[in-house]
């Protein structure tokens, strides 16, 4: 059967930049083991599969695959699926913003997309889930080990190493400064021994010295157990973090934002907005958003 693709980049308001994605807008009829082989012949960090909804209220069941592994909940898939729906047409877009309704292996997932002439300009999704955290991490040392760095090199204290998931677990490793950052290098070895067993296997390390102005914070996503050497830029890893930081705020009603700087180390540099509403010193609620756009469709031919 002939299935047709796209791909656009995530977190990016340019070509070239932010996170790669392949959506199959229509992929009825293909097997979980399919999926499997197309998300790892594309070889993006994430492809996704689009399906109708089983609920009166969603408007897609998506289902997203590394080249390795299906995923529950990813960020820049849901972002950059919205965004490709809305521009090829496969949805109605309202003037001013839109809500759409994606579902997922995390439950519902609300998805706003703005649009201007008709065409999406900007997508925001609602995490399912508001944020957890883990149990405590490796130590300063064994952490600084696993990413070549000197202990020096972290932050600790009110700042310490710390496990969040907002579907996807995520270990927050803060670092000194963005040189800290830059030389980071994840030492695969390390990684199996302190963390393939730990709740967070996947290492978001940031730093409060970003590159651009307007910006907060600048990170770097690393994921061996799902075959993700190093992402651009992560969704599911910016809404985590909004309970790393959340936390860390003194505002006890309101909403919290951030600018988030990733992959720029990487050559593909992104922008994430990220928000948390507080109340009563509880985080209720986190939104992740940013740019896309369109690079490519095709067909693609599956025996």
């Amino acid at each position: 059967m002939r299935y047709q693709f796209y791909t656009a980049d995530v977190f990016s308001d340019r070509i070239f930049g932010g996170n790669q994605l392949a959506v199959l807008p229509k992929a009825e009829g293909l097997t979980p083991e399919q999926m499997q082989q197309i998300a790892k012949e594309f070889n993006l960090s994430e492809t996704v599969f689009v399906f109708p909804p089983e609920t009166p209220q969603g408007t897609r069941r998506l289902r997203i695959f590394t080249p390795a592994v299906e995923l529950p909940f990813a960020g820049h898939p849901t972002v950059g699926t919205a965004y490709i729906l809305g521009a090829i047409a496969e949805i109605a877009l309202q003037e001013g913003e839109t809500t759409i309704i994606f579902e997922e292996g995390v439950g519902a997932v609300p998805v706003k997309i703005r649009a201007e002439g008709g065409k999406p300009v900007y997508s925001e999704l609602t995490a399912a889930k508001i944020p957890e955290f883990g149990s405590p991490p490796p130590s300063i040392a064994e952490l600084a080990s696993m990413l070549s760095l000197e202990p020096s090199d972290l932050l600790d204290g009110e700042n310490a190493p710390q496990a969040f998931s907002c579907g996807l677990p995520y270990l927050f490793i803060p670092l000194r400064d963005r040189s800290a950052l830059g030389r980071v290098k994840l030492n695969q070895e390390r990684w199996k021994q302190l963390l393939s067993d730990y709740w967070a296997s996947s290492v978001y390390v940031f730093c409060y010295d970003p590159e651009l102005k307007g910006s907060d914070v600048r990170g770097r996503m690393f994921d061996p157990g799902y075959g993700i050497a190093e992402d651009p830029a992560t969704g599911s890893a910016a809404a985590a973090l909004a309970g790393y930081l959340g936390i860390r705020n003194k505002l006890t009603d309101g909403t919290l934002k951030w600018v988030v700087e990733q992959g720029f180390e990487m050559g593909r540099p992104s922008i994430l907005h990220v928000e948390a509403d507080k109340e009563n010193n509880q985080i209720k609620a986190v939104r992740v958003g940013g740019s896309s756009v369109l690079v490519s469709e095709g067909i693609m031919e599956i025996p």
